[in-house]
């Protein structure tokens, strides 16, 4: 018996000395020996392994998954092995577990025999009481803390592994704080004494922490703010990078939205580079639709095609799956990528049509400016989302609608309910909007070319007395933007017109760098001397178009040489006012003959002046039946000073064979009363 106990307490002292020293053991009764670490006196640089291995560090052999195991030395012997010696880091507080060579029984010397221990061990065996901190639940502690220094007063307290769970904690409760709260808060935690220490702890504990703990940790900390340049932040970055082999779709996912918050650099760049590798290698195991969502939104504008395409070959397979919000979420997810995958998007456009009752403001917004970035141009869906929203007004804000109208006219739609309902809403309330909001509405209606029937004379009224109350806080700029808006909608008032034909406004306007200044300082000029006949248009002077090569539309050249001959048109007219128009031919007053063409004259009376304009898609709305604004007063303008406009459409003749050109513009010369006459005389001079 007392050799036995003998050979007890010489082992112990044995195992004592590769044990720290604010560590002690517990033997657990199991029928085989189970050293336990139990941490008596809590000191958060424990978790370092060059502490640990101060008392192991001849007997580490290498880092494994579950345990340390012990490579055979001095003090350790093969011969007679029978039991299994196993020094095991409990997995709470060290997740990535060392290993030691199991399978060495203990010997004091070559003649002592093995040693058993007995599942008999009682109570008694516990040489120290255990106090192993219990493992902080970040949830929990969410719950019990009400603000960001609560969450670091219980880490000064005891710091408890794995720490990356404090800064989870602290974001949570960030999310439901004001913007002015949570301003204070993280200024208090920035100051706080324990967040140095912290930080510095998660440094410690970051090769040793779960993977996912590792990621929601950073991603917790780019949330609340902790600079990117730091060395907290780029510590966290290099250890994502090289343990990413660990990454499965959870934290797939996490690392996503990490990288998509955060601003580009190089350790974040090289990390995208190896995300964009994983993801190509085990994109047909995502199993999850908004992880690949994620996915997408983070490989980035300057992804490889292919992996682009691999992405969209994986979300067509997933349709079927596709809830509602997935549905919304692609089209803000393709624009993160700059892919325009028209299947895709038909398809999302077509879930979002069915489903678009309830649907979240932010969410149509984020649909529309994806749309936007896309050049997606669906009618269905824009038709769809304003339908909604014409049929709701009341429940939405006026800066809501006009936002939703802002973005309609950025894509070049035009709902003329929606927009009648608006009219009518401000018209009512003209005291509820700002000048920021006054100028847009501008922009918007006369962009649109948008008109009401009877109520747009009291529409332009109202937003002008509106404005006018803002005379001396407006800037130059924004009483040009509103001015020019007028224009487009053939309205002048003079309140507003007369302070920007002040010479030092000019000036300033003109010495800006913006040459949109000078494009509507001419839009100006040009209307108060066509539209208002003002003499004070002559003090403006705006500069001269800088003189450009033109090219006129080769297709229509050719057909209107089939049709009247050589002689009678003329390309590339440049009018007065800074107009110019791709083919004028000038025919008698009833528009049922062709005249020789002349640069004189000779009888303006007896003489009808045809412009022949070839516009593109964008010099209409989406419809592509109603003009924009800019072609509206330009038709405007060159009535005015004696033309008949044809409007000839781009797209419309290269879809068109020769002969159907002529077609086309023969209908659009000749008069009705005179067509079949013009169709007489064509057949004389073929």
């Amino acid at each position: 018996m007392n050799s036995r106990a003998g050979s007890f307490l010489w082992n112990f002292r044995q195992f004592s000395t590769l044990v720290p020293t604010s560590r002690t053991m517990r033997l657990y009764p199991l029928g085989f020996s189970r050293l336990k670490i139990v941490y008596s006196n809590w000191n958060p640089r424990n978790l370092l392994l060059s502490d640990f291995g101060n008392g192991v560090q001849s007997s580490i052999r290498y880092l494994f998954q579950d345990a340390l195991i012990f490579k055979s030395g001095d003090n350790f012997q093969t011969k007679g092995i029978g039991t299994e010696t196993v020094l095991t880091v409990d997995r709470l507080l060290c997740p990535r577990r060392l290993s030691f060579d199991s399978k060495h029984s203990l010997d004091p010397d070559d003649g002592l025999k093995k040693i058993t221990f007995h599942q008999k061990a009682s109570n008694e065996d516990v040489l120290t009481k255990e106090t192993k901190p219990t493992p902080v639940n970040y949830k929990k502690l969410s719950q019990e803390c009400s603000s960001l220094s609560d969450v670091l007063d219980t880490f000064s307290e005891g710091p408890v592994f794995p720490s990356s769970n404090y800064f989870s904690a602290m974001w949570i409760i960030a999310k439901r704080m004001s913007d002015d709260q949570k301003y204070v808060e993280k200024q208090l935690m920035f100051n706080h004494p324990a967040f140095n220490q912290l930080c510095e702890q998660v440094m410690r504990e970051s090769k040793i922490m779960h993977y996912d703990h590792l990621l929601f940790s950073l991603h917790a900390m780019v949330k609340l703010g902790i600079p990117q340049n730091t060395l907290l932040v780029q510590t966290l970055l290099r250890v994502v990078q090289e343990r990413i082999n660990e990454c499965d779709e959870k934290c797939l996912s996490v690392l996503s939205t990490v990288l998509e918050a955060m601003e580009p650099c190089k350790n974040v760049d090289v990390l995208r580079a190896g995300l964009r590798i994983l993801v190509d290698q085990q994109v047909w195991k995502i199993e999850r639709v908004f992880t690949l969502q994620a996915v997408i939104r983070c490989v980035g504008k300057d992804a490889p095609i292919a992996l682009k395409r691999k992405l969209e070959m994986k979300a067509l397979r997933e349709l079927d799956r596709f809830s509602d919000l997935n549905s919304q979420h692609m089209f803000e997810a393709l624009a993160a990528m700059n892919y325009r995958s028209i299947i895709l998007l038909d398809e999302c456009s077509k879930m979002v049509i069915g489903n678009i009752h309830g649907c979240p403001f932010k969410v149509l917004i984020n649909i529309l400016q994806s749309c936007r970035d896309l050049r997606y141009h669906n009618l269905d869906l824009f038709k769809g989302i304003a339908d909604y929203v014409a049929t709701t007004i009341d429940i939405w804000k006026l800066k809501q609608v006009l936002f939703l109208l802002i973005l309609f006219e950025n894509l070049g739609f035009r709902h003329t309910d929606l927009m009648d309902l608006f009219m009518k809403k401000v018209i009512a309330d003209p005291a509820s909007l700002n000048m920021k909001s006054i100028i847009r509405i501008l922009h918007v209606y006369s962009s649109l070319n948008h008109f009401y029937k009877c109520q747009t004379s009291e529409f332009q009224e109202v937003m002008a007395t509106s404005l006018t109350g803002y005379l001396r806080h407006i800037s130059s700029e924004n009483l040009l933007n509103a001015v020019c808006s007028f224009c487009l909608m053939n309205h002048f008032p003079m309140a507003l017109i007369n302070p920007l034909l002040q010479k030092d406004i000019i000036n300033e306007l003109l010495m800006s760098a913006d040459e949109r200044n000078a494009h509507k300082l001419r839009i100006l000029a040009a209307c108060l001397k066509l539209d208002i006949s003002c003499h004070n248009a002559v003090d403006l002077a705006p500069p001269p178009l800088p003189s450009t090569a033109l090219y006129p539309n080769v297709k229509v050249a050719d057909a209107l040489s089939s049709l009247l001959g050589e002689g009678y048109f003329s390309k590339n007219r440049q009018l007065p006012h800074n107009y110019h128009i791709d083919f004028e031919v000038r025919m008698d007053i009833n528009r049922s003959q062709v005249l020789p063409f002349s640069d004189v004259v000779t009888s303006a009376a007896d003489t009808q002046r045809v412009a022949v304009l070839c516009v593109p898609r964008s010099a209409y709305c989406l419809d592509l039946a109603h003009p924009r604004g800019f072609l509206a007063m330009k038709m405007r303008h060159l009535k005015v000073m004696g033309f008949h406009v044809i409007l000839v459409r781009n797209w419309e003749v290269e879809r068109l064979e020769m002969q159907d050109v002529v077609t086309l513009l023969k209908t659009k010369l000749y008069s009705a009363e005179a067509f079949l006459t013009a169709d007489v005389n064509l057949q004389s001079t073929c």
